[in-house]
């Protein structure tokens, strides 16, 4: 299933793309999607519905965030073996974990604002996870079985913020509209192969980002493990895994940095794509 929500901020329906392209309010079925609906009881009851009795939404609406009321924005950084080479960082031995503010989330097509005093914004395409049922120190072997499913995200940052101003990474990375997710959360049944996805991104049309997660240095069954060895995950927290080389920060000799004009455009396999356009704050 491709479950989204649609609508003005505030104000998203919870709807599913149907089989025929139309997209169908899920709003008499389920309150919203997020929390306990993305538990199996609640994807068995979106599942149960007559598609085709479901009201048709307009088209041309506004896509929000695909998950409401996300509890925790969860990263993991430095997760593919060849983005850690164009960083010229070592790989990992394990997962880096830092968090997103749950305020920089935002719908797939929502413009993209570059914060106040910032020098460096940069874009990173990425497999996020959704989590679908609570999680506590869970084995690898059964991690997947506590994800509803992925989504795409833009995991927009500010590389001055994040690597020149001290502390951790966090506030490059939290600034508001810095979370593009969406436009569907696509249930785990549909990605067969979480770690063979491609992914790309451009920037006004060019492609800057054209990789796969299959060179994700954790995959996703390890990273949900060793997240809930250090907390609990709750169903509807967002897990996102990393970006394949191409980003901004990684070009030489001159790195490349967003500016206001700028369209990113960016994709997952099988996951739908986004867009933003980039504006400077106030404008």
């Amino acid at each position: 299933m491709k479950l989204l929500r649609v609508g003005a901020k505030g104000a998203e329906k919870p709807a599913i793309l149907a089989a025929d392209g139309s997209i169908r309010d899920l709003s008499g079925v389920v309150a919203d999607i997020g929390g306990e609906t993305l538990g199996p009881m609640g994807l068995e009851t979106i599942r149960a519905a007559d598609m085709t009795a479901l009201p048709k939404l307009e088209d041309g609406q506004r896509v929000g965030p695909c998950v409401a009321n996300v509890g925790k924005f969860i990263c993991i950084g430095l997760n593919y073996a060849d983005h850690a080479a164009e960083t010229g960082a070592a790989i990992p031995e394990e997962p880096i974990i830092f968090m997103k503010a749950t305020s920089a989330i935002i719908g797939p097509n929502d413009d993209v604002i570059i914060p106040k005093n910032a020098i460096k914004p940069d874009w990173e395409v990425e497999l996020a996870i959704v989590i679908g049922t609570e999680a506590r120190y869970v084995e690898e072997a059964d991690a997947l079985d506590y994800v509803a499913g992925y989504c795409v995200c833009n995991d927009v940052s500010e590389r001055h913020f994040q690597t020149e101003r001290g502390g951790t990474w966090d506030k490059g990375k939290g600034a508001d509209t810095f979370g593009p997710i969406g436009p569907w959360m696509v249930t785990k049944d549909e990605v067969p192969d979480p770690q063979n996805l491609k992914m790309w991104l451009e920037i006004d049309g060019k492609r800057y980002q054209d990789g796969s997660t299959k060179t994700m240095i954790f995959g996703v069954a390890k990273v949900v493990s060793y997240v809930s060895q250090f907390m609990s995950l709750q169903p509807g927290d967002i897990i996102t895994t990393g970006t394949p080389p191409g980003v901004g920060m990684g070009i030489k000799p001159d790195p490349v940095w967003l500016k206001p004009g700028n369209v990113m455009r960016l994709g997952i396999e099988g996951l739908g794509e986004q867009t933003q356009h980039v504006r400077a704050y106030g404008a």
